[in-house]
């Protein structure tokens, strides 16, 4: 018997205390793939019923210019994402300088759009952009710029979707990166000063490099979220708009097909898509981060 009177055969109990867990993955995670990776290898009509297509959903998929322009727009929007991460980092840098006053209230009022309902942040960004009597084009105005109709321009909307976007995650890598911050010991900036190095280069040298691993998974949930852009988009652009038929993302495509044409092979297979490319660039960021990530 092995030391302590325990044996290495629990039995079934540890099974009864997993079970939960795992039958809620097979259900809500496990199954639902399973079953749209079927329904992408068949035709459904508009009254339901499926009929074995093979492979001819894949194959329309890659002749489709809708689905790459929908490429293209989401890896905008996710980029344009992606700068809010150095703006996060540097707001959380000020925010989490020693003396402050109102540091918490401070972190509260980023964190706030983060929290918001993307159809309440959508509201209020549409009369920002508006063409006519927005206040965007009102301050424009004021330099003499004529500022065109953001949200109703192809081209403008997707950027102008992405910069809601920038927005309203600033707060949640505010609030990452200021956890990271209190997490650093204040003997590598004091060895710092003492070396005469300047705040930039305090920042640069110890600030970045201790905070990589926040970083790495700020950029890992920002580029997941990215992709699957959807209510946000939906929310300022909506079905009316000219420009909605080139600013249109990955999930914005999936809707129509699965709810609006009826489609649902044809939409399971873009479904499909988005978890392989969502897959693939994660797969590529773990990769890459043992290249700059530091953990301490």
């Amino acid at each position: 018997m092995p030391p302590g009177g325990s044996t290495r055969a629990d039995g079934w109990w540890p099974w009864l205390f997993v079970l939960p867990t795992v039958i809620g993955v097979l259900t809500f995670y496990i199954w639902p793939i399973v079953k749209t990776g079927y329904l992408s290898f068949t035709e459904t009509g508009p009254f339901g019923g499926a009929t074995w297509a093979g492979t001819e959903n894949y194959a329309e998929l890659v002749s489709d210019e809708h689905v790459w322009l929908a490429v293209g727009n989401t890896v905008v929007y996710t980029a344009i994402v992606l700068l809010g991460i150095p703006i996060a980092l540097g707001l959380a840098s000020l925010v989490n300088r020693p003396g402050l006053r109102c540091a918490r209230l401070f972190r509260v009022l980023f964190f706030m759009p983060y929290i918001a309902m993307p159809t309440a942040i959508a509201l209020v960004w549409r009369i920002i952009y508006n063409g006519d009597f927005g206040i965007l084009n009102w301050f424009l105005g004021l330099f003499g710029i004529d500022g065109p109709y953001w949200t109703s321009t192809p081209g403008f909307a997707i950027v102008a979707v992405g910069v809601v976007g920038l927005w309203s995650s600033l707060g949640f890598g505010l609030i990452i990166f200021s956890a990271g911050l209190q997490g650093i010991s204040t003997e590598y900036y004091e060895a710092a000063q003492l070396d005469g190095a300047t705040r930039w280069i305090q920042f640069r040298k110890i600030t970045v490099p201790l905070l990589t691993p926040s970083i790495f998974f700020v950029t890992v949930i920002s580029v997941i979220n990215g992709f699957q852009l959807f209510d946000l988009l939906y929310a300022i652009m909506g079905n009316a708009n000219p420009a909605t038929a080139r600013s249109q993302s990955l999930v914005y495509i999936f809707y129509n097909q699965a709810f609006i044409q009826q489609n649902q092979g044809y939409a399971a297979a873009i479904a499909m898509l988005i978890l392989v490319v969502i897959g693939v660039v994660t797969w590529f960021q773990f990769r890459l981060q043992r290249r700059w990530v530091n953990y301490v």
